[in-house]
């Protein structure tokens, strides 16, 4: 049998054509007896079923190491902008934008360097082998080379477009997946606590690109919802690997997040986002809203539903993440558009249908029907 058969069918059909007579394990075996740099990552290749691919790298490889399907997490810098009625400016519009690039550009700086720090737990796992690190196509100080240039990158953008205190911010949201991936990974709890934080501070990054106030409803919601998807992405990163020991391989926090123990904390964190969203909007105080919050109210039927169906479908291991969930699960990705569209047209409803909103053209409507 070939040491490639546990890869999928189009990969498989990829790797044959580099395939020669021999055993594949017994080729890394000898490689161990003469380990250098350039064939440490051919051993892990070779043990996984990649070996086909390290042998030469392609553009494909570089766009698969920055992770552009990542990005969509930034559209959080989007929320304090469309809250302030800020992206209806071009001015707005183009600063919001900006800060959302400087992002996407910080956010592949880190995921190139973590690619380089994890390669060989990556190695481990039945869809993170894949990566071009993992695999060997690009090596670990190439990768790292790469991150610090996008890092610069974003630093630099979001400087001269958006001032620095945004580009504070992105750097240091920079530095906590930096630690989040040589350190806070490894701590139960305090992993999905500092993703949270990460979310936290790309909107507040939004918030500042635009010059509106980031409130305390935005952090808390932001970081509630965040504490629910981040042990979502646990729960089905232990449902793809088959159970706590094997999962344990590939992420160390993984032995203790039990699937009963994921199952109650997933629980309790889809309770408080719900009530902290119900609380924004029941809050009186609308010194820092300049749209009626209180008519989002009516949203929460799509709330409810967008959170009991990623809670279901972790539970199936079908996805490797909330991303990906995102993405593909159409459900999950119709109920996060009607929600988005029925959010606009509550914050934007002066520009929509006049300056008396979404009651007075209701009002408008029954006076002008029930009258004639």
């Amino acid at each position: 049998m070939s040491c490639h058969s546990n890869v999928g069918p189009r990969m498989q059909t990829r790797i044959q054509k580099q395939d020669r007579p021999g055993n594949c394990k017994a080729m890394a075996d000898r490689l161990d007896d003469n380990p250098t740099g350039q064939n440490d990552q051919r051993i892990v290749a070779l043990r996984h079923g990649t070996e086909g691919m390290t042998l030469a790298t392609h553009w494909r490889d570089y766009i698969q190491l920055l992770r552009p399907a990542q990005w969509v997490k930034n559209v959080v810098v989007l929320a304090a902008p469309a809250a302030g009625l800020k992206l209806i400016t071009w001015e707005g519009f183009g600063h919001a934008a900006a800060a959302f690039v400087a992002l996407c550009l910080a956010a592949a700086g880190g995921y190139a360097i973590n690619d380089a720090i994890d390669r060989r737990a990556d190695a481990l796992h039945p869809t993170k082998r894949f990566r071009p690190v993992a695999r060997g196509s690009i090596g670990a100080t190439t990768a790292i080379g790469i991150g610090l240039f996008f890092l610069s990158a974003a630093l630099t953008l979001s400087t001269l477009a958006c001032g620095a205190a945004v580009a504070a911010v992105v750097g240091t949201y920079f530095a906590l997946t930096m630690a989040y991936s040589l350190v806070l990974k490894r701590w139960i709890l305090v992993d999905v606590i500092a993703i949270s934080i990460g979310f936290v501070l790309r909107a507040w990054a939004g918030a500042l690109a635009v010059g509106v106030a980031a409130s305390a409803w935005l952090v808390a919601c932001v970081f509630t919802l965040c504490l629910f998807l981040g042990f979502g992405k646990r729960r089905c990163e232990l449902a793809m690997m088959g159970g706590p020991n094997d999962a344990g391989r590939h992420r160390r926090t993984l032995v203790h997040y039990t699937p009963d123990l994921l199952n109650h904390l997933i629980t309790v964190s889809a309770g408080i986002a719900v009530m902290t969203f119900l609380l924004y909007t029941m809050d009186p105080a609308r010194t820092l809203s300049p749209f009626p919050k209180e008519q989002l109210f009516f949203t929460l039927p799509i709330v409810v539903y967008g959170i009991f169906r990623f809670a279901m479908v972790t539970e199936l291991g079908l996805y490797s993440g909330p991303t990906e969930i995102v993405l593909k699960d159409k459900p999950m990705l119709i109920a996060i558009l009607f929600w988005a569209a029925a959010a606009l047209a509550i914050a934007y409803q002066t520009r929509i249908v006049g300056p008396e909103g979404w009651s007075g053209w209701l009002h408008t409507l029954r006076r002008t029907y029930l009258t004639t």
